[in-house]
């Protein structure tokens, strides 16, 4: 018997090629093709991109941010509104964050007890009380297609003694957050977190106890929070294997493009990151040949596109040197072309994942995909 059986699956496993997984995940507001990079519009909007522009570049599902949400506008405004979907005009398949990175985060105007966290909001500094019942109903207030349980983070390095409470606690919130879920309606999600540092046997004990709990997916969380890609990659080759096969895992905050091959090779189907927009915003492009900082010089007076085979009319119709004047000048609409050029890019990649998992050639989109990064930009002009 699956110890999760109590919990209604909407995720289907179609395709796999060695530990790498291709499926499609059923939410209210739409299908999910997976493995799936998620936007992320914090505050309900995508910095510097609209919403169309992120559909148009492929991206199925966005992620909003509980904490700042809640601060502003407030979730029962936005319930009055029509949930955040109507509210922001996306339409589309949204997860929220718990607020429990905001645990971490925030550290400077927070406490964490047993029953919640306390914060000092950043807006006004008012006193704002997060537990893991609140977090369940502002994210069903707000009416994302997937909730995330209520958690702590922990960045590492951290010693064992303070990732161990996070975990337990974590755990406990698990169930917390689950009986709270329990009233939702038909085709929403929870999914529960694994954390445990970069501690394995922490990661197996909260990994086990998740799944005995039951959740609609599984999210590996607290990496990517200060440690080096080989301890997250080896955290990840840790847990993955104890989660449900049926059930969708979400490698949560990753990442570059590096970091994505890397933990799909290892069975992950869902991830986020702000990198694509705000890395835009400072003049850095991701492309088929790597990153590229359209500050640099060598951009000035090259009359050649960023990429021109790339999909994403950006890429290939705007010159470097008009893309980097508008990066040197401070001018915003640089940093929306690169934001969208980046978010397009990420598609594009997840797009060529997908395909390549499916015809049983994913060794061969790896190696090759790790080559046109290497290899390196063009040669200047």
């Amino acid at each position: 018997m699956n110890p999760d059986n109590d919990v209604p699956n909407h995720f289907e496993l179609l395709a796999t090629d060695g530990a790498a997984r291709t499926g499609r995940l059923t939410t209210p507001h739409g299908v999910v093709r997976t493995p799936a990079f998620m936007p992320v519009g914090t505050a309900g909007a995508m910095k510097g991109m609209h919403w169309r522009d992120v559909r148009d570049a492929g991206a199925d599902i966005v992620l909003g941010n509980t904490y700042h949400l809640m601060l502003r506008p407030s979730a029962e405004r936005i319930a009055a509104l029509g949930g955040l979907q109507r509210f922001t005009g996306w339409n589309g398949p949204m997860l929220t964050d718990s607020g429990g990175f905001q645990v971490m985060s925030l550290s400077d105007l927070r406490k964490v007890s047993e029953n919640a966290v306390t914060f000092r909001s950043h807006i006004d500094g008012a006193k704002v009380e997060l537990s893991p019942e609140r977090s369940i109903e502002v994210q069903r207030l707000l009416g994302s297609d997937i909730a995330m349980q209520m958690d702590e983070c922990v960045r590492l390095p951290a010693e064992r003694a303070d990732i161990e409470r996070a975990m337990q606690l974590s755990l406990r919130w698990a169930e917390r957050s689950k009986r709270a879920f329990a009233s939702a309606p038909d085709g929403y999600m929870l999914f529960g977190i694994v954390q445990g540092g970069d501690v394995p046997q922490l990661r197996h004990a909260s990994a086990r106890g998740l799944v005995a709990i039951g959740f609609h997916g599984y999210a590996i969380g607290g990496l990517a929070v200060g440690e080096p890609q080989a301890v997250m990659l080896a955290m990840i080759d840790e847990t993955a294997p104890l989660l449900p096969r049926e059930r969708p895992r979400y490698l949560m905050g990753v990442g570059t493009p590096d970091d994505i091959l890397e933990a799909v090779k290892r069975g992950v189907d869902m991830f986020d990151c702000v990198m694509p927009t705000r890395n835009g915003r400072h003049g850095v492009a991701f492309t088929r040949f790597g990153q590229v900082n359209l500050r640099n010089a060598r951009h000035a007076d090259d009359p050649r596109p960023l990429d021109e085979e790339s999909s994403w009319p950006a890429a290939r119709n705007y010159a470097r040197a008009y893309l980097h004047h508008l990066v040197k000048a401070g001018e915003t609409l640089g940093a929306m072309l690169l934001s969208e050029i980046n978010v397009a890019y990420y598609q594009f990649l997840m797009q060529g994942i997908r395909d390549a998992i499916a015809q049983g050639r994913f060794d061969e989109f790896y190696q090759r995909t790790r080559e046109d990064w290497a290899r390196g930009d063009i040669a200047p002009r």
